[in-house]
């Protein structure tokens, strides 16, 4: 079980140390779109569309590199006055009443916005129509994602468990 969660761990990591330079062109993009702005007196046709579905691309994929190092928001303030087997019990427990029926509506409604967006060619408002798909698909890759680092958060916790039940 551990190898499992090290292989998740390590696999979100190196996805999000990837992932996480991206917002350097996306910060490009916007520059750019000022400039046009400032000099030219309007905007660009297309640098607005893309900086959206960029930055909700960029946000989504680095969700689960997010989980993985803790930066999630949590009630820490009463679980760190549990002991380690209760606060591996509260773990599993947590996960099991909030992140399963979340996981579950984000890849089935995931899907249905990527499947429908397919479906009808559907693409940004504007001169420039650019297609939405990609970014409707990057909400299943990241919850696919998450849920994978959810399964490493809750392998740790039964590995806790496990250790206090044999101390």
């Amino acid at each position: 079980m551990y190898a499992i969660a090290k292989a998740i761990d390590a696999f979100n990591e190196l996805f999000g140390r990837i992932v996480a330079p991206l917002i350097g062109i996306i910060t490009l993009i916007v520059l750019y779109d000022i400039a046009m702005r400032f000099f030219l007196g309007r905007p660009s046709d297309w640098a607005f569309d893309v900086t959206k579905m960029l930055f909700g691309a960029h946000f989504m994929l680095m969700a689960a590199y997010g989980l993985r190092h803790h930066a999630h928001v949590e009630v820490d303030v009463l679980k760190r006055l549990l002991s380690r087997k209760k606060q591996a019990a509260l773990e599993i427990v947590g996960y099991a009443i909030f992140f399963v029926p979340f996981i579950w509506l984000l890849l089935t409604q995931g899907w249905a916005f990527f499947e429908r967006s397919i479906s009808r060619g559907e693409t940004t408002y504007g001169m420039v129509s650019i297609p939405v798909y990609p970014v409707k698909g990057v909400i299943v890759l990241a919850a696919v994602f998450i849920l994978l680092q959810a399964i490493a958060i809750v392998l740790r916790a039964i590995i806790q468990l496990r250790e206090e039940n044999h101390a």
